[in-house]
């Protein structure tokens, strides 16, 4: 496994790398979420590129981008354990020479609501850094995780629109044995705030089971510690919610100073 952090180590790295090329972007603080994206791509393709960059961009003012979890030593040994070729792990000055960029991807109107409404300016943040990793690194296939649904739906809205030669491919949530969704964030929770975020699972599955938001609301009313941000019913596109068949739910909300976000695919009868 090769690693480097420049543009010109990056060039001559994905030159050397052989068949289809698979990436997998993190902002590092690798956990066995980010660990099923890599064994994925290394089934399906020829090589994998790693890239780890916390990117100040999708941090608003008060969020936690100083104290986001820096791991690099133990997320190149997971790389190495599944067979990653190449990673890229550049620094702030690498991917945005220029400083911040003047000219950003908007994500449209499906960047302004759920995350994007609580968090102003993410997704503008997330897809300019993703679009910047697709130029520099030149994927065949990319793989993201389905816990950051919108984020998928709006990355493969980009390529599509941008008509970018990248085949999307999503990868289901994976959780605790408790049920509770793998995030880096996660190990910002203290024992008692671990516990209570477990609702966010609990909610989405009472409300799959009744087909409707307001059992899964009663669940978070059962544990006032955790501020719900919003729980809703989406079509798989996050449109209106269908009448049934395939349809959505998403759930934000605050365990102690941590944001948590899940979701669940349901089948409404």
């Amino acid at each position: 496994m090769k690693v480097v952090s420049t543009r010109p180590q990056l060039r001559e790295g994905r030159a050397a790398l052989t068949g289809d090329v698979a990436v997998v972007m993190t902002m590092g603080a690798l956990h066995s979420g980010h660990e099923a994206l890599l064994r994925q791509a290394r089934a399906a393709a020829g090589s994998v590129l790693l890239t780890i960059f916390v990117n100040p961009l999708q941090f608003g003012p008060t969020e936690d981008f100083e104290r986001y979890p820096r791991t690099l030593e133990a997320d190149l040994q997971m790389a190495r354990d599944c067979g990653v070729d190449l990673v890229f792990a550049p620094s702030r000055e690498v991917v945005y020479p220029s400083g911040e960029p003047a000219v950003r991807v908007d994500p449209g109107p499906l960047g302004v609501v759920l995350e994007g409404a609580s968090r102003p300016g993410f997704f503008h943040g997330v897809l300019t850094v993703v679009n910047k990793l697709f130029q520099l690194t030149r994927p065949d296939q990319a793989y993201f995780g389905e816990k950051d649904y919108q984020q998928l739906g709006l990355i493969r809205a980009m390529v599509r629109d941008f008509d970018l030669p990248i085949d999307v491919r999503g990868v289901p949530t994976v959780r605790e044995p408790d049920g509770l969704a793998l995030s880096s964030r996660n190990r910002y929770l203290a024992p008692a705030e671990r516990e209570a975020a477990l609702v966010l699972h609990r909610a989405l599955r009472a409300a799959a089971a009744a087909g409707d938001v307001e059992a899964g609301l009663a669940e978070f009313a059962k544990v006032p510690e955790v501020k719900l941000d919003y729980l809703v019913l989406t079509d798989p596109m996050l449109g209106p919610a269908p009448q049934h068949g395939p349809a959505r739910l998403l759930t934000a909300a605050w365990a102690g100073g941590t944001r948590l976000i899940d979701n669940l695919g349901v089948d409404l009868p």
